[in-house]
This record gives structure tokens, C-alpha cells and sequence, in this order.
């Protein structure tokens, strides 16, 4: 007999509402056609410029993703990364960065995910995204488990 589990994140089956954050209009553009390229979903997006923007759209939209071009620079996009990880609403939702070339120095905290830019398309965005979700269930399982028998260590040492 199945039973139904209570899910903690949105199902990907479901809808897909994504913060995009970015600069370039064409790369921008870029993600907004791949991923009205992926079938069968309900996409909702939101678009921020800048990390105040960012913060803005956050008052009125709760993404299950966030999406960031590396175009809006290194200190832009470390400084936004950071702030999302830290702030209550978003520290649990995937962060995805689009990458110009594999070249260029990677931000590694918080960052679950990277795509290039020159293989984006609405499948490759879509595996990444979910990939980005399996990845944060999975950490967010092992935190909570490791809190669990760090407490029930303790208990047996003492």
C-alpha cells in the first residue's frame, strides 16, 4: 500500500517559479525562451537587476529557484549569493549560476549549480534545476540528520 509523503520542497512536477537575475537582455532573453522550452510545466519567473532588485522582488515572490548570470560581475554576484544564503526566505532554495566559459573563477558556496551559457536550452536548464533540488534535499536531510546523532552521541558519551 502507498502511502503519500509530505513534501518540505515544491515538486518540479508541479511549477517552476524562478528568480532570474541578470543584466545582458539577450542572455536574459536566452533564459526566458529555454525555459518556456520546458514542456508541460507551469513557469512562473521574476526578473532582478542587482542585489536591491533582488531583495524588492523577494516581498512578493517566493521562488523554488534562482537563477543568476555571472554578467553582473564578480563582487555584484558573490555579494548576491551571499545575502540569498543568508537570508530566511531563500536560504533553503537552489541557486544556479550561468556561466560564460569554464574559464573564468567559480564562487563554491552556495552555489549548487553552473550552466554555460552556449549549451543552454530548455532541457539543460531543466536537468540542472532539478539536479540543484536533489542536491539541496540532500544537504538539508544531512544537516538534519546530523544534528540528530550529534545529540544522541552525546547522550551516550555522557
Amino acid at each position: 500500500m502507498k502511502t503519500k509523503t509530505k513534501q518540505r520542497y515544491p515538486s518540479l512536477l508541479e511549477e517552476l517559479n524562478v528568480l532570474v537575475v541578470g543584466n545582458n537582455p539577450i542572455d536574459l532573453g536566452r533564459v526566458f525562451d529555454s525555459l518556456k522550452g520546458i514542456p508541460g510545466k507551469r513557469i512562473m519567473t521574476e526578473i532582478a537587476f542587482d542585489l536591491e532588485t533582488i531583495v524588492d522582488r523577494l516581498t512578493r515572490f517566493t521562488p523554488n529557484f534562482i537563477v543568476i548570470d555571472d554578467n553582473i560581475g564578480k563582487v555584484e554576484l558573490k555579494n548576491s549569493v551571499q545575502a540569498l544564503l543568508h537570508y530566511r526566505k531563500t536560504k533553503q532554495i537552489p541557486i544556479t549560476v550561468l556561466k560564460n566559459s569554464n574559464y573564468q573563477e567559480a564562487i563554491t558556496s552556495g552555489v549548487l549549480n553552473y550552466i554555460l551559457k552556449e549549451h543552454l536550452t530548455g532541457d539543460s536548464l531543466y536537468k540542472a534545476l532539478k539536479n540543484s533540488m536533489k542536491s539541496r534535499q540532500t544537504q538539508r536531510y544531512l544537516y538534519v540528520a546530523y544534528k540528530k546523532r550529534k545529540g544522541q552521541l552525546k547522550r551516550l558519551l555522557s
